[in-house]
């Protein structure tokens, strides 16, 4: 069984875990003021590309979750510190939507709209991806650019469905440059997880990481020793456990069951 105490510090996923579009899942506020009454730290970590760390404190908050800025991380923020740490000089290309050029608007940072100026090619989701984008983003990594993904995620819950994700434009691009991606910024990287550990400041046998994505969410906690709980409100089901050898700590069906769940 999981015990509240289990765990200092709790980390959740958002698209499929807390929520879908703008709809709480079941369960999810009963259990978050659960936490907060017993003061555990909390963190949302979303690889999601569209939304600026704003927009997903806008959006908890106005669901009836109070959270602060500080307890948001998104792919499209760390890709902005990402470059800011390791190349603060390059000249980067932008597939994506807003969210992604606002979040680097924070930084100095160097953003160009000349595909043969860019250093480095950074594609997240862009839902109005087209051929045009795609041959611009070609010629910049064939020019030499550096090709970085926001996140690695083929589709993302939607209500009613999914829609493709980052990953299946970045896969083109690649495809089409006929080079390898270099870096992935999102979950289950390593980049992110160090971002979560300095920001939780927590031992990892204290931190729980909660989601609904097998390959992301709960890979990360697996690669580094940190416990898992999969939900089953999104992108992954049981069977999914079997296919992939990806075994999470806890399974429960939403995230009123978070604390009677079964090893």
């Amino acid at each position: 069984m999981i015990y509240i105490d289990d765990f200092e510090a709790y980390c959740f996923d958002l698209d499929g875990t807390i929520y879908v579009g703008k709809q709480l899942l079941p369960g999810v506020k009963e259990m978050m003021d659960t936490l907060k009454k017993h003061n555990k730290k909390i963190l949302f970590i979303t690889n999601a590309p569209t939304h600026t760390r704003e927009d997903c404190q806008q959006l908890l908050c106005s669901l009836g979750i109070a959270t602060k800025l500080e307890e948001v991380i998104t792919a499209s923020s760390l890709s902005a510190i990402y470059f800011l740490e390791n190349v603060p000089d390059a000249s980067i290309y932008i597939v994506g939507e807003q969210a992604v050029a606002q979040e680097f608007s924070h930084y100095p940072l160097n953003v160009t709209t000349d595909p043969f100026q860019a250093t480095h090619v950074l594609v997240g989701l862009d839902r109005s991806f087209t051929y045009d984008k795609l041959n611009l983003a070609m010629m910049a990594v064939r020019n030499g650019a550096k090709l970085i993904v926001t996140n690695p995620d083929p589709a993302c819950p939607v209500p009613g469905g999914y829609i493709a994700d980052t990953l299946a434009i970045a896969k083109a691009i690649e495809v089409a440059a006929g080079q390898s991606i270099d870096q992935v910024i999102g979950k289950p990287s390593a980049y992110y997880i160090n971002k979560v550990q300095e920001k939780l400041n927590t031992s990892k046998d204290k931190c729980l990481i909660v989601g609904d994505r097998l390959e992301t969410d709960i890979l990360m906690g697996k690669n580094n020793d940190i416990r898992t709980c999969l939900v089953l409100t999104g992108v992954s089901n049981r069977r999914d456990i079997e296919r992939t050898k990806i075994e999470p700590d806890y399974v429960v069906e939403n995230l009123g069951e978070l604390f009677a769940a079964s090893e």
